[in-house]
């Protein structure tokens, strides 16, 4: 039976239907298959109580508070800060381009709104200073990636759910891995700038630095107030995303006066619909991830990964190439809310920090965001900046290969991930 529900899925994968669907219907079809009416009975009540979490609340609270910050002009000053500091070296845009993702990556934490907001943003931007369309293209893509790593984060979000982990330990982890990853796309743009002759452009006065700053400060308190908040224990990380959804509001129509009245009803819609996106996403996979316990799945996959290997270093190496294959065809949340059930009791056989493991596991997923053929990310930078999907292919794969490596120094790097935790006692 477990062969023909994993032939089924991938049909019906194959099939161009959304992975949520994709999900139910495997799910459904299975309980007909094996003739147990009562799996049926209580499927309304699985899908409820996959949804029945307190921290699941911060996921439309933090898109608010991405829209609110969005419409209120706050985005605009950010992308406008990060080009006035690096924008008159060479390759200068690029850097913009990098930098300014790891600011907004502390506002919107999904990967797939970031991407689709910049590619607006920095796409024609760079065009205008002579960059290859494919490359803009490719570059913020890939810096997209850091929006699920450096908190707040949706995806640390449903991982802390599911396992039980401190979502504010995961938030904290998140920080000096977010780091390192623009640290990785900015060498390989010094790399590349150099090998193209990038242009430079004029650099900015001591007075334009001066004022850009001024006026980048009340965009700064959304990020400062969630991290402070955690840190200091005022509030759990669902608290935080409400009270960023209340000084984006206050920042951007009274500091900014750009959030206007009128602009409400299209954020609040915008925020409905990105939310029940996610949500049913969740009830579906919650439901398939019951049916693969009832059919014993998790535990075989434990016993075959405890006969190859009893070293947590041979373990963690075979879960990150079974996690990029599976971002290669799977959504990232979906594939994260399959695998976490999976995977928990292996932890505590293999003496793996769950903190640790939960920013290895989310990483690795985001990553499939560059990956075809199911990279959503690649869909929708091509769709957003006009360029063929095969061409962006081709030119993400020097930052995909950045993004790799990176993720196995962050994997057997373990104190990189823990250290600022650990220093908190999260």
């Amino acid at each position: 039976m477990t062969i023909l529900i994993v032939i089924l899925f991938f049909v019906l994968l194959f099939m161009a239907i959304p992975i949520s669907l994709v999900l139910g219907i495997t799910t459904i079809l299975y309980f007909f298959l094996v003739g147990n009416t009562t799996l049926l009975e209580s499927t309304p009540m699985r899908l409820y109580s996959g949804l029945d979490n307190f921290g699941l609340l911060a996921i439309p609270l933090f898109m608010l508070a991405g829209e609110l910050m969005n419409g209120g002009g706050i985005t605009k000053r950010l992308v406008t800060f990060a080009r006035v500091l690096f924008g008159h070296v060479r390759g200068g845009l690029a850097y913009v381009t990098v930098v300014a993702n790891m600011f907004l990556a502390s506002i919107l934490g999904s990967a797939n709104a970031q991407a689709a907001m910049m590619s607006k943003v920095m796409v024609p931007e760079m065009e205008k200073e002579g960059y290859n369309k494919e490359f803009s293209s490719a570059l913020t893509l890939a810096s997209s990636i850091v929006a699920p790593i450096i908190p707040p984060s949706m995806i640390f979000i449903i991982y802390g759910t599911l396992s039980g982990t401190s979502i504010g330990g995961l938030f904290m982890a998140g920080i000096i891995p977010g780091i390192l990853y623009g640290i990785g796309f900015i060498s390989l743009i010094a790399f590349i700038g150099y090998k193209y002759n990038f242009k430079k452009t004029t650099k900015a006065t001591g007075r334009e630095i001066f004022k850009s700053t001024l006026n980048v400060l009340p965009a700064l308190l959304v990020p400062f107030i969630i991290i402070a908040g955690i840190l200091s224990g005022a509030f759990t990380a669902t608290e935080s995303a409400a009270i960023a959804s209340v000084v984006a509001y206050l920042v951007g129509a009274l500091l900014y006066r750009e959030l206007t009245f009128n602009k409400i009803p299209g954020i609040l819609i915008n925020t409905v619909i990105a939310t029940a996106t996610v949500t049913f996403l969740i009830a579906m996979a919650n439901i398939f991830g019951w049916m693969i316990a009832f059919e014993q799945i998790p535990q075989a996959i434990v016993s075959a990964m405890t006969t190859l290997s009893d070293n947590p270093f041979v373990f963690l190496f075979l879960v990150n190439i079974l996690l990029l294959l599976l971002g290669a065809v799977l959504d990232g949340i979906a594939a994260l809310i399959i695998l976490v059930p999976v995977f928990m009791p292996l932890l505590t056989a293999f003496e793996i920090d769950p903190i640790h493991f939960g920013v290895i596991i989310c990483i690795n997923l985001t990553i499939g965001l560059l990956t075809p053929p199911v990279g959503t990310g690649l869909f929708i930078v091509s769709s957003i900046a006009e360029v063929r999907f095969e061409k962006l292919v081709k030119s993400t794969m020097p930052f995909l290969i950045m993004g790799i490596l990176i993720l196995f120094v962050i994997t057997y790097w373990e104190g990189a991930v823990l250290l600022i935790p650990n220093w908190l006692g999260l």
